[in-house]
C-alpha cells in the first residue's frame, strides 16, 4: 500500500481542477482506497484532489522570480480570460465596485494623511507572486468540473464576493499618528498581482502610490515597514552576544591554562593558575611558517581530483552543492609523508617542545580566518547566509554569517572541518607517543599511551572512512563558518582533544592487561552504539524508501520527512551521543585516577553534548510541532533526562 505524502492538518497548495493556478489549500483527509486527498480551499470549497495536484509550499517559494511562464495578471493586452472558476475569482460588477471604493479611499488618504491602505488581495500568497508559483506556459483553460444549477452558481459567487469585502476590510490598516509608512516593494508587487480592480487603471494607482510610499519623521509608535511589524526578535544562543563575546575571549585562554597544567610535574587545582610564561616567549615565526605549511598541505590534498563527488542536502534556494569525499585519501598522503619523516630521522619532537607556540600559530590563524569570513559574508547573498545568523556583528562574527563560503569549488568550511584539525590530532598523539620514549626513556611506549593512540586514531580514521555522513550534521547544514567552528576546527580539537597523550609524556601510568582490556570493552561497546545510530540515521536521510529500511517504524510529519521511531533511534533520543560519550570515557581511563585533568575532555564533551541535545530538541519541536511531540512520547528516554 503506497504511504500518504502529506498530513493531515498541513497547509499546501492544490491545483484548481480544470486550471493550471495553485491555491492555498488545507489537507483535510486522505482515502487510501480511492488516493485521493480532502482539501479545503480557503472561500470553503471541499474538493477530492489527487496527490498529483498537491505541491508543498517549500516547491513554490523556490522558484525564480525571471520565470517565462505567464500568470493571469500579466495578460495586459489581452481580453481573453480563464473560463475555469477558482475560489478567488469575483464577479465582473464586484471587481469595478472593488476598484471604485478604493479609488476613493486614496484620494481620503491623500487629504487627511490618517490611514494607509494596503491593496485589497482575494488571495494571499505565501510567496511573491503567482507567476513565482505556477510555472506552466499560458493557456486558455476549460472547466473539466460537472455543471451546476444556476441556484449553486448564484450561490458560490454570492461566498466570492462575501470573501472578497471581508478581504478589502481586513487588508486595511489605520494609524493614530500623522506619519505616513512606506509600502515595502514586495507588497507592491502583490498588489499588482492580485488586485481586485481592473487593469486599466494599475498604471494610475501604481503611480499614486509610488508617490505616497515616502519615509516622514519617526515617532515613538511608528513602524518602519508592515513585515518589520510582523517580526519577532531571534533567540539567540550561548547567552546571546555577551555570552559568545566571554566565550571568545575565555576559551583560548582556558586551553593555554590546560596546556600548561599539563606541562608541571606535579599539576594541581590549589597551584591555579599555573605560572604563566612571557608573550615573547609564546611567538615564534618559524613556528608559524610550519603550521602555515602543514595548513597548505592539507589544502592541496583536498584539490587532488580523487574520490567520489556527492551532493549536499538542499539549500533554502533548491541548490545542492557538490562536494569531493576525498579526506581518507588525504590521511593516507599525510601518514606516508609522516612515516618518511620518522624514517629519515626529523625531528618530529620539536612539536612537543613547541607545543604552546603551535598552539598560539593556531589560534592566530583562526583568528584571522574568522575575520576574513566576516568581512566576505557581508556581501553575501540573502540565500547563502546561515539561519543562525542574527544580523549582530559580535555574534555573527562568532556563530558565522555566510553558511557556505567558497572560493571557486574550495569550500571552507567543510574542508576545516576534518582536514587541518582532526588530521593533525593524529599527527600530535604520534608526536607525543615519540616524546614519552624520550623523556622517559622507554624503548617502547607505554600501555597507556599506545591504548590513547589507537581509540583516537580509529575514531579519526573512522570519521574520514564516513566522510559524507558529514553533510547531514549542524555544522554543515545550520551554522554558519564564523570563528566558533573555525577555532573549534583548527584549535580546539587537535590542541584540546590530545590532552591525553600530553599528559602521559610527564604524567605516566602503568596499565595492566586485565584492565586494558575492561578499557577496551567499553570502546568498543561505544563505538558499535555511535556507529550503528549514526549508519541508520544517514542511510534513512539519504533513502528512506530503501528496502533495508523497511522494517523500520516512523512518524510522519507536516515537513514531508519522517522520524524513526525505532531501531537505534526508537530506543533512546540521540543514541549517537551516548556512544560516543561512552568512547570519550574510555580515552580517559587509560591515563588513571591521580588527577582529574585528563578526564577534562569527558566532562567538556557532555556539557557539549548537553548544550546541543537542547538546540536538536529546539528545532524540531520548531520544525515538526504536533509529529514531534507524537515522536517524544513514543522515544521518552532521553540521555541526559533532567538537566534541562
Amino acid at each position: 500500500m503506497p504511504s500518504r505524502k502529506f498530513a493531515d492538518g498541513e497547509v499546501v497548495r492544490g491545483r484548481w481542477p480544470g486550471s493550471s493556478l495553485y491555491y492555498e489549500v488545507e489537507i483535510l483527509s486522505y482515502d487510501s482506497r480511492s488516493q485521493l486527498y480532502t482539501v479545503k480551499y480557503k472561500d470553503g470549497t471541499e474538493l477530492e484532489l489527487k496527490e498529483s495536484d498537491i505541491k508543498p509550499l517549500t516547491s513554490f517559494r523556490q522558484r525564480k522570480s525571471g520565470s517565462t511562464s505567464s500568470s493571469p495578471s500579466r495578460r495586459r493586452g489581452s481580453r481573453s480570460r480563464s473560463r475555469s472558476r477558482s475560489p478567488g475569482r469575483l464577479l465582473k460588477g464586484s471587481r469595478r465596485s472593488a476598484s471604485a471604493s478604493h479609488q476613493v479611499d486614496i484620494k481620503e488618504a491623500r487629504k487627511e494623511i490618517l490611514e494607509v491602505k494596503l491593496t485589497p488581495l482575494v488571495l494571499k500568497p505565501f510567496g511573491n507572486s503567482i507567476s513565482r508559483y505556477n510555472g506552466e506556459p499560458e493557456h486558455r483553460e476549460r472547466n473539466d468540473i460537472p455543471r451546476r444549477d444556476t441556484q449553486a452558481q448564484a450561490n458560490t459567487q454570492a461566498q466570492a464576493n462575501t470573501q472578497a469585502q471581508a478581504n478589502i476590510q481586513a487588508q486595511t490598516v489605520s494609524f493614530s499618528s500623522q506619519e505616513k509608512f512606506p509600502l515595502s516593494q514586495e507588497s507592491s508587487y502583490l498588489s499588482t498581482q492580485y488586485s481586485l480592480r481592473p487593469r486599466r487603471e494599475e498604471s494610475k494607482l501604481k503611480e499614486l502610490d509610488s508617490k505616497e510610499e515616502k519615509f516622514v519623521t519617526k515617532g515613538p509608535t511608528s513602524l518602519r515597514t508592515f513585515e518589520a511589524a510582523g517580526q519577532q526578535p531571534k533567540k539567540l544562543e550561548f547567552g546571546g552576544v555577551p555570552g559568545v563575546f566571554l566565550i571568545m575571549l575565555g576559551l583560548p585562554a582556558f586551553l593555554f591554562l590546560l596546556l600548561l597544567l599539563c606541562k608541571q610535574r606535579e599539576p594541581s587545582l590549589l597551584n591555579f593558575p599555573p605560572p604563566l610564561p612571557a608573550l615573547y616567549e609564546l611567538w615564534e615565526t618559524r613556528v608559524f611558517g610550519v603550521y602555515l605549511l602543514w595548513f597548505f598541505l592539507q589544502a592541496l590534498f583536498y584539490l587532488l581530483p580523487v574520490g567520489k563527488v556527492v551532493e549536499g542536502t538542499p539549500l533554502t534556494d533548491g541548490r545542492r552543492l557538490k562536494y569531493r569525499l576525498n579526506g581518507f585519501y588525504a590521511f593516507i598522503l599525510t601518514s606516508a609523508l609522516t612515516g618518511a619523516s620518522v624514517f629519515w630521522d626529523v625531528e618530529l619532537c620539536y612539536v612537543y617542545s613547541h607545543f604552546l607556540q603551535f598552539a598560539l600559530a593556531a589560534t592566530v590563524f583562526s583568528v584571522v580566518l574568522s575575520v576574513y569570513l566576516y568581512a566576505r559574508a557581508l556581501k553575501a547573498p540573502q540565500d547563502d547566509l546561515s539561519p543562525a545568523s542574527s544580523g549582530n556583528a559580535i555574534y555573527d562574527f562568532f556563530i558565522g554569517r555566510e553558511l557556505n563560503p567558497r572560493i571557486g569549488t574550495f569550500d571552507l568550511k567543510y574542508f576545516c572541518e576534518l582536514r587541518p584539525g582532526l588530521i593533525g590530532w593524529v599527527v600530535i598523539n604520534l608526536v607525543m607517543l615519540l616524546a614519552e620514549m624520550k623523556v622517559q626513556g622507554r624503548a617502547v611506549p607505554s600501555l597507556a599511551m599506545i591504548l590513547v593512540n589507537s581509540f583516537q586514531l580509529f575514531y579519526v580514521v573512522d570519521a574520514l572512512w564516513n566522510e559524507e555522513a558529514l553533510l547531514t550534521t549542524m555544522d554543515i547544514i545550520h551554522d554558519g563558518f564564523g570563528f566558533m567552528l573555525a577555532f573549534g576546527d583548527l584549535v580546539w580539537v587537535p590542541f584540546g582533544y590530545s590532552l591525553q597523550a600530553f599528559y602521559l609524556v610527564h604524567h605516566p601510568n602503568e596499565l595492566s592487561w586485565p584492565v586494558a582490556s575492561l578499557i577496551i570493552a567499553l570502546k568498543l561497546c561505544g563505538y558499535v552504539i555511535f556507529r550503528c545510530a549514526n549508519s541508520q540515521k544517514n542511510a534513512f536521510r539519504k533513502n528512506p524508501t530503501d528496502p533495508k529500511l523497511a522494517h523500520l517504524k516512523t512518524i510522519h510529519t507536516s515537513t514531508g520527512k519522517n522520524l524513526l521511531v525505532s531501531g537505534w533511534w526508537g530506543f533512546v533520543r540521540h543514541p549517537n551521543y551516548l556512544g560516543d560519550l561512552i568512547m570519550a570515557l574510555a580515552w580517559s581511563l587509560p591515563c588513571g585516577f591521580s588527577h582529574i585533568l585528563p578526564y577534562f575532555y569527558v566532562i567538556y564533551f557532555t556539557m557539549l553534548l548537553v548544550h546541543r541535545e537542547a538546540r536538536d530538541e529546539q528545532q524540531c519541536k520548531k520544525k515538526y510541532g504536533v509529529a514531534w511531540e507524537k515522536y517524544c512520547r513514543r522515544v521518552p528516554y532521553r540521555i541526559f533526562p533532567y538537566i534541562y
